[in-house]
């Protein structure tokens, strides 16, 4: 991976335009992922696209450095990012809690909560990012994008800059990564091609399914996590797909006609389930594991705030916010926790226990909290912030709280407090929600921050910066998509209505454990399943070369096969292009950093185009407002897709290569 890079001496960093921009990027990038998200069930990393956006307008001021561009990727990323509250949040409304978002109250629940995801992954970073190995995919790419601007910026007003030798092609590759990931995404919306493809069939006397979407940007995400995790993410993917489904379909396969609609039914309402059972097993293990590096960090963050108040110097990409200011900012916290949880409950049915239920809470506030951020913060250096199960996260925290609550409060004495019971707990659980969507991408944030040379803390308080933002735009979005459209489940819902699925599995899971119909039994498998690749892994480890993550084998059993199966595709592309490279001994890190590029490039394409065409779709109102063709394709149309996402691969890995290979020559006749 990329060194760390020293930044100019003297560089602005955290400067009033940086935030007045990552803010004005975060009005836009908020609001698609709110639509996409309920829309869809998907939301995508900022970071990349937003330090598009900066170096482009900041490299028509004067002093602009990498570092003040990596402020403005930080902001946009962090209010980004949070938007993934909605995956809890809209719960309240499917179950007839809430008629609406109550501005305040939704403001302070995103704020309160990322701001705690901040200050958790600030001793995180020193044991999961610059203590560790974890790839940081995006954290990666976000740096690349960064540094090669910066050596373009250098190279146009110092001809003899080394950064023409040392980058030369690397904004190439990126802008072709990024044409060629937007023109295909173009087409899918033009519905000249189909951008994915699925098929249901029989196993048996049971049945399961197969799909894959054709995104150039899970390409990308393959080619920088590398082989070993894609392995373990296709091992998780033939256990849910090829072992659990025919299982849970056996016997009862319906006609042929209905069998797509049963088959994806089967695995959303269970398998899913057992998915997320081995990423809790998965996620208790590695917790286990990275717990020492976590004392560490902290112990090591308690040194450098005492040498620094000592006097002595401490290395500026060592200085974080102080360990004793984020403990004290942690504990202040639980008092605005307190109050708004004690208001939710002490207006509903279960006032009469709501000091035990509010105490409870706090205090599951306050670890699982850290716990989650640890968890989320791995996940996301494990497969990058866009495809890491945070819904996953998010089952086991509304399992965990719904138990703890239903334990402290007892049975419910009729349906008033049980609807109580359960929209209280998913209120509680939105808060540490909260924490885990920042903390999944606070880790990436700071990794990129490591590469390019950033002041740590100046980066911390630019994601407090991000999160206010953030918490400020959400409410009136979720209220607009609210107002215009609903959300199916709940009260008075319409046919357009949004789906906004992760919420209403929440929600049904939180119904489930105080209706006593949940089914242990899945999530139980799961946990088995999970134990099982633990034992695997550490023996692949001690005995061989190899490993199989647990936490990557259960985001493959959880995760559709439509992201799982693309990913690994990448990651095998990435393993030959790197294998090309390096039979150049001379010049073959060069050529590798070539390939990170245009992986990042695919990336970068794919992100912006969804933001253009998140904001075509919420303009018109219309799910497809570009086909010009429709679906009268039909198995056509995959055969077409699938054809044409395999050419432009090839042609923009092939051209890189050849690239690569015409810059060396241009450089070693110019020595």
């Amino acid at each position: 991976m990329s060194r760390p890079q020293t930044a100019r001496s003297g560089a602005r960093e955290l400067t009033i335009r940086s935030v007045v921009l990552g803010g004005l990027i975060t009005l836009v990038f908020t609001a698609a992922n709110v639509y996409l998200g309920l829309k869809v069930g998907i939301t995508f990393a900022t970071a990349i696209p937003a330090a598009v956006i900066s170096m482009s307008i900041l490299r028509y001021f004067k002093n602009h450095s990498i570092v003040e561009n990596n402020i403005v990727q930080t902001i946009a990323s962090a209010a980004g990012t949070l938007s993934a509250i909605i995956f809890v949040l809209p719960g309240l409304i499917m179950i007839g809690w809430w008629t609406g978002f109550p501005y305040w109250t939704t403001v302070a629940v995103c704020a309160i909560g990322g701001i705690l995801g901040v200050m958790y992954s600030i001793p995180l970073r020193r044991a999961l990012v610059t203590g560790s190995d974890l790839p940081y995919p995006e954290g990666v790419a976000a740096a690349e994008v960064l540094k090669v601007g910066e050596a373009a910026a250098d190279d146009e007003t110092d001809p003899d800059s080394q950064g023409i030798d040392q980058n030369r092609g690397g904004m190439r590759a990126i802008v072709v990564g990024s044409i060629a990931a937007a023109v295909f995404s173009l087409l899918g919306s033009l519905k000249v091609l189909s951008s994915s493809v699925s098929t249901a069939f029989r196993v048996g006397s049971g049945s399961t399914m197969m799909g894959a979407s054709l995104s150039l940007a899970l390409i990308g995400v393959g080619h920088l996590v590398g082989v070993a995790v894609g392995i373990a993410m296709l091992v998780g993917m033939v256990i849910s797909f090829f072992v659990m489904l025919p299982i849970r379909t056996w016997g009862s396969t319906p006609a042929t006609g209905e069998l797509a609609d049963f088959v994806d039914g089967v695995f959303s309402d269970e398998v899913r389930m057992i998915g997320a059972g081995a990423i809790a097993i998965a996620a208790i293990w590695t917790l286990a594991t990275v717990i020492g590096p976590i004392l560490k960090g902290i112990i090591a963050a308690m040194a450098s705030a005492k040498a620094r108040r000592s006097g002595a110097t401490v290395d500026v990409m060592e200085r974080d916010i102080p360990i004793q200011y984020v403990g004290l900012t942690v504990l202040i916290s639980m008092i605005p926790i307190g109050w708004l949880l004690w208001d939710f409950a002490s207006n509903s049915a279960i006032s009469d226990s709501a000091a035990g239920v509010v105490g409870v809470s706090v205090v599951f506030v306050l670890l699982i909290g850290l716990v989650v951020a640890a968890v989320c913060g791995y996940m996301a250096g494990l497969i990058g912030s866009s495809n890491s199960p945070i819904s996953g996260v998010g089952i086991l925290v509304v399992l965990f709280a719904a138990l703890l609550i239903k334990l402290t409060h007892g049975g419910a004495e009729d349906a008033g407090q049980t609807d109580a019971l359960i929209a209280y707990t998913l209120f509680t659980a939105a808060v540490v929600f909260g924490v885990a969507t920042i903390s999944n991408d606070n880790l990436q944030d700071l990794k990129t921050g490591q590469l390019v040379g950033a002041t740590p803390w100046k980066q911390q308080v630019a994601l407090i910066i991000g999160v206010l933002f953030g918490a400020a735009i959400i409410p009136p979005i979720l209220d607009l998509m609210q107002n215009a459209f609903g959300f199916q489940g709940a009260p008075g819902a319409t046919d357009q209505a949004l789906a906004a699925p992760q919420a209403g599995l929440l929600s049904a899971l939180s119904e489930g454990v105080f209706g006593g119909d949940l089914n242990w039994a899945l999530v139980g498998i799961g946990a088995l399943v999970g134990v099982v690749v633990i034992i695997v892994d550490e023996v692949l480890k001690r005995t061989s070369r190899f490993s199989l993550p647990p936490l990557a084998v259960g985001m493959g059993m959880y995760l559709p096969m439509a992201l799982t199966l693309i990913i690994p595709v990448g990651a095998f592309i990435g393993r030959y292009y790197n294998k090309w490279a390096d039979r150049d001994a001379v010049d073959s890190e060069r050529k590798k950093r070539l390939g990170v590029l245009l992986a990042t490039g695919l990336i970068v394409g794919e992100s912006l185009y969804g933001v253009v065409f998140a904001g075509i779709v919420a303009a018109t109102g219309d799910d497809e407002p570009l086909a010009v063709i429709g679906d009268q394709l039909g198995d056509w149309g995959q055969l077409i897709g699938i054809a044409v996402f395999a050419l432009f691969i090839g042609a923009v890995y092939r051209y890189t290569q050849r690239r690569s290979e015409r810059d060396f020559a241009q450089m070693t006749r110019s020595r």
